[in-house]
């Protein structure tokens, strides 16, 4: 007997073990549940209200209200019915149709869902609006066998939820068109000026030295291919430093000893992933602003360091400088004080570089007349959504 009690006792401590090493309770696992479901939904919808993500997202959604049946309706149709009682699909838009137009909840009972069928279990239901920006873009529609304040209660927070998401989905989305129009803007500033004194250089060389002319027009090439390239808004540190490399060259043709170049790059740093056409144009402000208004030789310096989880990236020329407020201002987005182009140079790229890291990875710029100007920036080495 004594040893039936043991054998019972020590079985009960391992289920007791077993049970420790997952969920405390079951509130625990409920909760576990309801955020992983609704973390699946949310990137869903945050790719936007299609009925593609929307016949991927309703059945997770479901699952969070514990509804009969779910129904997701855009402006114009059903786009998903997830559950039992399809058969009322079509009736779904016109329980819709009075919630896109007013805004408001609307809770249905049996006379709103007529059916023959003596075994079905849709009589009640709750249609709440999605609403992004003020604006309600389609419905969530929950039904169940029976009327449920409960329901309604539930269906219009999920509702809410859901068009939280749909809007960062939409913010995300014009994050991205704001970088590539910014891309556009830096694409344009490289054209017409650097394109026709690059020209002028190698045009120079045809004549008194062929192979350098020939040697020029390459590099030309390969950085026109590289800036004007269409495809992601990332790329490794090493590419952009090596166009930026194609570009110095090209100015050396045209500045020739006056331009001094040095470049310190920590190894380590070469595979990091960054905005593209990030550093460049800072590359260019130090020639054009820094050094072409000099007199005697210029130098810039371009490094790249390791700071463990951080690479940091700066350029500095020994110039003729700027007034830091003229500098700030621009950085703010004002262009008095500053040529348009450095203005513009500056402010694209501290603009893009705190929509993608951040305001805390912004420009650092360090400058004053006389005095050169130094431009840095960190950037982390890995960070969600950068990639080349």
């Amino acid at each position: 007997m004594v040893a039936v009690f043991l054998v019972l006792h020590a079985v009960l401590w391992v289920r007791r073990r077993r049970a420790r090493r997952g969920f405390l309770s079951e509130t625990d696992r409920i909760t576990y549940e309801t955020l992983r479901t609704g973390s699946q939904a949310g990137r869903l919808l945050r790719a936007g209200l299609t009925a593609d993500n929307a016949s991927r997202a309703g059945r997770p959604l479901r699952l969070m209200l514990g509804s009969t049946a779910l129904a997701i309706c855009d402006t114009q149709d059903v786009l998903v019915w997830v559950g039992r009682g399809e058969h009322h699909r079509d009736q779904a838009m016109s329980h819709a149709a009075t919630v896109l137009g007013s805004g408001d909840v609307a809770v249905l009972t049996r006379a709103d869902l007529p059916c023959t069928r003596p075994d079905c279990d849709v009589r009640a239901g709750v249609v709440a609006p999605l609403v992004v920006e003020d604006r309600v873009i389609g419905v969530l529609a929950a039904y169940s066998g029976r009327p449920s304040a409960g329901l309604a209660r539930a269906t219009e927070q999920l509702a809410t939820w859901m068009g939280g998401q749909l809007e960062l989905g939409e913010l995300d989305r014009e994050r991205t068109r704001a970088m590539e129009a910014e891309l556009r803007s830096l694409r344009a500033q490289i054209s017409p000026h650097f394109v026709y004194n690059s020209l002028a250089a190698i045009a120079s060389f045809v004549r008194t030295d062929p192979d350098r002319a020939r040697e020029l027009l390459l590099e030309f090439a390969d950085f026109t291919r590289y800036a004007l390239r269409r495809g992601g808004s990332f790329t490794p540190l090493a590419d952009e430093l090596r166009n930026v490399e194609r570009y110095l060259v090209l100015e050396q043709a045209r500045f020739g000893e006056r331009l001094q170049v040095s470049l310190l790059i920590a190894p380590e740093v070469l595979s990091v992933v960054v905005p593209f056409l990030v550093v460049q144009p800072l590359v260019e402000n130090a020639v054009r602003h820094g050094l072409a208004g000099k007199e005697g030789v210029g130098s810039v310096t371009i490094t790249a360091t390791d700071l463990g989880d951080l690479a940091e990236i700066s350029i500095e020329d020994d110039g003729v400088g700027s007034d830091p407020e003229a500098v700030r201002r621009a950085l703010d987005g004002e262009d008095e004080g500053l040529r348009k182009t450095e203005s513009l140079g500056l402010g694209n790229v501290d603009a893009r570089l705190r929509q993608v890291y951040g305001d805390d990875h912004g420009l650092v710029v360090e400058t004053a007349p006389g005095l050169g100007t130094k431009v840095s920036f960190r950037v982390p080495k890995y960070a969600p959504g950068v990639h080349a």
